[in-house]
Parts: structure tokens; sequence; C-alpha cells
């Protein structure tokens, strides 16, 4: 019979053991170079134009310049962002419903409301820290009922 050459000699050589272990090893690195590969991503943020208003996003919803909303390149919809604003420590926190930004160089493009929040609108871009959040907070007055920051659509309620 002929011998077959090993293409994978360390595999062979390896008892069940090691295999174990090496492989518990790599999990361990897999989550954590994913937890900490979106710990804070920098880039350059610019927002969405008025012009825009009422026109479809890509989760299907329509814009509208008074939410709290933003395009990512591969994010889910949905996902809620932190966008922090290092040059003046304002900060928002954002819905992706869109795909975007389609400019070379940009991470994230923000509806009109939440540039303004981060106080952006005379620049038109600005460097910005993003971090993904898990969810949001609620906060309770007198009244038994909570006041949510921000609906379904991403526009902020009382």
């Amino acid at each position: 019979m002929m011998d077959v050459p090993n293409y994978f000699p360390i595999f062979v050589t390896q008892n069940k053991e090691n295999m174990k272990k090496n492989v518990l090893i790599s999990l361990i690195f897999l989550f954590f170079s994913t937890l900490f590969a979106f710990a804070g991503q920098k880039g350059k943020a610019s927002f969405y134009s008025h012009k825009l208003k009422g026109r479809h996003t890509s989760d299907g919803g329509k814009y509208q310049p008074d939410s709290l909303t933003c395009a990512h390149k591969s994010l889910p919809f949905g996902t809620l962002l932190r966008v922090f604003n290092p040059s003046n420590n304002k900060e928002v926190i954002v819905k992706v419903t869109d795909r975007g930004p389609h400019r070379k160089g940009f991470l994230i493009d923000l509806s009109y409301s939440a540039a303004k929040q981060l106080d952006m609108v005379r620049q038109g871009i600005a460097s910005v820290i993003i971090t993904e959040i898990e969810s949001l907070p609620t906060w309770k007055l007198d009244t038994k009922e909570p006041i949510i920051a921000m609906n379904n659509n991403g526009i902020v309620s009382k």
C-alpha cells in the first residue's frame, strides 16, 4: 500500500488531551478577540442631509431627521451604539437602521438629530469612537411609569 503524505503533521503527533487544550485556547482567544475588537472603533462620522427625509432605509423604515439612528456597514439592524465625540466630550446613543457610509474612510453616518447632539453639524464631519451597548436604561419619576430614552424607530420619547 502506498504511503499518503500527511499535510497536517501537527495534528497527528498530538494526543487527544493536547488537542482539547488547543481547541479550548483557540475558543478563548476567539471569544476575547471578538469581545475587544468592538470595544471602541475610532473613525470619521458624517450625517444625513435633510433632503433624505422620508426615504426608505435598509431596514425598511423611513428616515426621519429627528430620530437617533445611524448607518453602519456591517452591524445588524437594531444594534444600539454609543457614539462619543472626544473633541467636546459629547455622546449619543443611536440605533443602526441603514447601511453605509458609502464614502471611503468613514465609519458611520448619523441622523441629523444625533449629529446635533454631538455638536458636529457645523463641521459636517467629526472623529468619533463607537461602542456597542446591550440595552437602554430606563428612568423612573414619581409616577409608576418608566420613561424610555428611545422608541423602536429610534425617536426620543417621553
